[in-house]
């Protein structure tokens, strides 16, 4: 069992990083009730029934109509276009994680089938972007925007007004990444056997394919309501899976949801310290925009924002610094380590060159938004 561990740690560099911040973390402040209780076990929840929903999209090809769209596209940078600005909005209202979780594999499908590979690397790198990007416009577009919107007291309406300027500029700055990327020639064809990319539908697994798309509008609707019985919801999907396919639960990624609760062990140890509690409410107030980016670099965004919200005084800085956060490492956003892990599951051994495109690409975008950001963070929330 021990060899069996240290193998899964040698091979997954993330969760290694994460079981070693969180044991790191229980030094600093030691195991209790009040610990467990400070973990977002909602996240958790919400993560492990998408991860189990949309395993069965993918066995019942519940993407088939977006497949066949994408399968009309006869130019790959066209095909990119379609896919990235599908991550961007779909980012909006599924959260940023699931819609890497469903665009990614699509797009390695795809590029695989067109022949066109050595473009995958790039353009899911831009789909993180995309992701991390798009999602930020909403309150439920990503973990830390639903945490921080829950306890700002203000209206979706004002949440989105603060947000659209980076939303607006980011679709327009991701559309010159694809058009440099493809600068030699935009008019590059893919071809690739329609109905293969299409797939089919069961006749007989109708049922399957209905009982997903209610279940997946459950946990959408968990999401958006903020409901306290999301974990009547957990019960729910978890119960009638084992009675649509039980073998689902086995293609679930249990490395990732176990990164995810390492990482809020580890902040949950940091903010319940009293000696660096004192120092963050003295070093935060009036720098929330650089600590939110330097920070989440360590911690990522989402334990970043349970961190750093207690010592805040100006929201706007910390939400854009911290939906900002994403586009400096891999350990910047946990939508990332989504991305990494689809990609290296996909290729063996090249996690240190998914590495070097993702770091190279989202530090140019960064490098362009940080500055301007910057200035507009002083504007009240």
């Amino acid at each position: 069992m021990l060899q069996k561990i240290r193998e899964l740690l040698k091979k997954e560099l993330m969760l290694t990083a994460a079981v070693a911040a969180a044991v790191a973390a229980l030094f600093i402040t030691p195991p209790s009730k009040a610990l467990l209780n400070d973990i977002d076990w909602r996240t958790l929840g919400t993560l492990f029934m998408m991860l189990l929903v949309l395993e069965g999209f993918k066995k019942e090809n519940i993407f088939r109509p977006v497949l066949k769209l994408a399968g009309n596209m006869s130019t790959i940078c066209a095909l990119s276009f379609f896919l990235i600005f599908a991550v961007f909005f779909s980012s909006m209202f599924v959260t940023n994680d699931v819609s890497l979780i469903i665009f990614v594999p699509l797009t390695i499908i795809l590029f695989r089938m067109g022949n066109k590979e050595k473009y995958i690397l790039p353009v899911i790198s831009m789909e993180n972007i995309a992701a991390v990007r798009g999602s930020l416009l909403t309150p439920f577009g990503s973990p830390q925007n639903l945490f921080l919107y829950g306890r700002s007291g203000s209206t979706a309406w004002n949440f989105m007004l603060h947000m659209s300027p980076l939303w607006i500029f980011s679709a327009g700055l991701l559309s010159v990444f694809i058009l440099v990327l493809y600068r030699k020639d935009r008019m590059e064809s893919i071809d690739f056997p329609k109905d293969a990319v299409e797939g089919s539908w069961e006749a007989d697994r109708k049922k399957q394919r209905i009982a997903y798309l209610i279940l997946f509008a459950l946990i959408i609707t968990v999401i958006v309501t903020r409901t306290a019985y999301w974990y009547a919801a957990v019960v729910i999907v978890a119960v009638s899976m084992l009675f649509l396919d039980r073998e689902l639960f086995r293609r679930v990624d249990y490395v990732l949801l176990l990164t995810f609760f390492c990482f809020f062990v580890f902040s949950s140890s940091i903010a319940a310290n009293p000696g660096i509690s004192a120092f963050l409410k003295k070093s935060v107030a009036g720098n929330e925009y650089w600590w939110s980016i330097l920070l989440s670099q360590v911690i990522s965004n989402v334990p970043a924002s349970i961190v750093l919200w207690p010592f805040t005084t100006n929201l706007t800085a910390l939400l854009y610094g911290l939906d900002t956060a994403g586009l400096v490492s891999i350990i910047g956003s946990l939508a990332s380590v989504i991305n990494y892990r689809i990609y290296v599951r996909e290729y063996p051994g090249n996690g240190l060159k998914f590495l070097k495109y993702f770091t190279l690409i989202s530090l140019a975008f960064f490098a362009v938004v940080v500055i301007p950001q910057y200035f507009l963070s002083a504007w009240p929330f």
